[in-house]
């Protein structure tokens, strides 16, 4: 048995070492087979040699990113630990150019390498897959990267406005307040990346846009990075209506998750429809991600399988 401490100057960040709920903790006592504990001001790991190092380096980075930013993102975590094991890194994993929590950002799993390469290489993206694998951020991530590159001039965030068992009616305010709800995810993503005066700034400037779908009818949008999230609540006209707004020099990105649905039982999703019919069309393509691109707490990717399979019928 072996024994290593760490020696924690600020207990305030204890809190955020650990993870809500210690879930850092028991995400590295996990992979490496190691018990640890706090006791006077220290870390204390104990176990195999090999795994008692690698959880101290392990420690010792996340605490230095902690004195130095205040936080970190879960995802850096399974990096470190997969550094640490000597696991092979994503290969030709694209850049991206954006940085969050001190680091650059890049896709953790082949296959967000792949959409993101797919993003770089055409002009229209359809990318599908479960909650947590990534398919918005990476995608704002990419066309932050753009803008910054001055290969587009602005940024347009879109989605549908459509109700997934709740009453639009029954929200306070003016359409605009009730429409904030389901625009919002989108923001949250771009905030990550840019600081607050620079997103409000490029809001005012119309540089960032975020509006429901039905804003986008009649306009053409040149020289634009275009994302388009839960498409699967989309019809097939407001997908046609969406796509046929593109405009020179622009990508557009189209991603969700065909499992959840929101449409009426009659309504063919614009989604599942516009990859059937354009899937051979040059400089388009299709990205599936899938349980194994979940970059969220551990248990998101539990929870997809176990719905992905079909219930036991009860005895």
């Amino acid at each position: 048995m072996f024994r290593s401490t760490i020696s924690v100057v600020d207990s305030d960040s204890l809190p955020a070492l650990f993870g809500a709920h210690d879930q850092h903790l028991r995400t590295i006592r996990e992979k490496l087979g190691v018990s640890i504990s706090m006791r006077d001001s220290e870390i204390r790991i104990e176990g195999e040699e090999g795994g008692v190092a690698q959880a101290t380096e392990v420690l010792t980075e996340l605490n230095k990113l902690v004195q130095r930013h205040g936080a970190f993102d879960p995802e850096e975590v399974s990096r470190l630990l997969s550094k640490v094991r000597g696991e092979p890194s994503v290969p030709n994993s694209p850049e991206l150019g954006v940085q969050v929590g001190g680091r650059k950002l890049a896709p953790c799993t082949d296959g967000q390498a792949r959409y993101v390469r797919a993003i770089h290489e055409n002009e229209l993206v359809f990318c599908i897959g479960p909650a947590g694998c990534g398919k918005t951020y990476l995608a704002v991530a990419s066309a932050v990267s753009a803008l910054r590159q001055g290969e587009v001039q602005r940024i347009v965030l879109v989605r549908p406005a459509v109700e997934a068992g709740e009453s639009l009616g029954f929200l306070p305010g003016d359409l605009q307040a009730k429409i904030n709800p389901y625009l919002r995810p989108l923001l949250d993503a771009i905030q990550e990346m840019m600081d607050y005066d620079q997103v409000k700034k490029y809001t005012e400037q119309d540089i960032i846009e975020v509006i429901p779908l039905a804003y986008m009818r009649g306009r053409t949008l040149n020289r634009s990075f275009i994302i388009l999230d839960e498409a699967q609540n989309t019809t097939t006209a407001q997908m046609k209506m969406f796509l046929t707004r593109m405009g020179n020099d622009s990508k557009i990105v189209v991603s969700g998750d065909i499992t959840q649905i929101d449409l009426p039982r009659n309504a063919r999703s614009g989604l599942i429809d516009s990859m059937a019919r354009l899937h051979k069309i040059k400089g388009v393509a299709r990205v599936e991600l899938t349980a194994d691109d979940i970059v969220r707490h551990r248990l998101v990717s539990q929870i997809v399988q176990a719905y992905e399979e079909k219930p036991r019928k009860r005895r």
